[in-house]
């Protein structure tokens, strides 16, 4: 079953959760063969019954220690633009679409959204554009995300504290 994983972090985005179970949302979905969708909602207080979402079927959950199996069993994550969720996703090689929050005051994660896209390795939209996004968007032109270099960084951080 073609799964959707939508997360909004530990924080709260209603915004993001309303739109992505949106009847017109929901529908552009189908159009794209997806199934299933699958919502961490975090602290929200929005939270979203299973028959709310007609065109889909619909899972929802506040937490978990781990959402790493979530995002391997989806063909695409919808995720709010903290770098976290984003590298957590990039780094599982999962098509990622970012939902910027634009009512944030300071959006750095609007600059971190813009740069990885510019970069090839996913698709941002806000609230009021997701569902025209989810309808026209082409996840062929993804790039994977280049795996992160651990080693380096420790290497770095050895000599920054004069540990080498």
């Amino acid at each position: 079953m073609k799964t959707v994983f939508a997360t909004v972090g530990t924080t709260s985005f209603d915004e993001l959760i309303e739109s992505v179970t949106s009847s017109e949302a929901a529908q552009a979905l189908k159009a794209r063969g997806y199934e299933r969708l699958v919502l961490q909602v975090g602290r929200g207080s929005v939270f979203p019954a299973a028959a709310s979402c007609p065109h889909i079927t619909l899972e929802a959950f506040r937490f978990k220690d781990s959402i790493a199996e979530d995002i391997k069993q989806a063909d695409l994550v919808i995720s709010h633009a903290g770098a976290g969720s984003c590298l957590e996703a990039l780094g599982a090689g999962k098509p990622l679409l970012v939902v910027v929050n634009d009512k944030l005051m300071d959006n750095h994660q609007l600059e971190l959204a813009k740069q990885l896209h510019m970069d090839s390795h996913l698709l941002y939209c806000t609230c009021s554009t997701l569902t025209e996004t989810l309808r026209t968007m082409d996840l062929s032109v993804l790039q994977p995300f280049p795996p992160g270099q651990p080693k380096n960084f420790a290497d770095f951080l050895d000599r920054a504290l004069g540990v080498k």
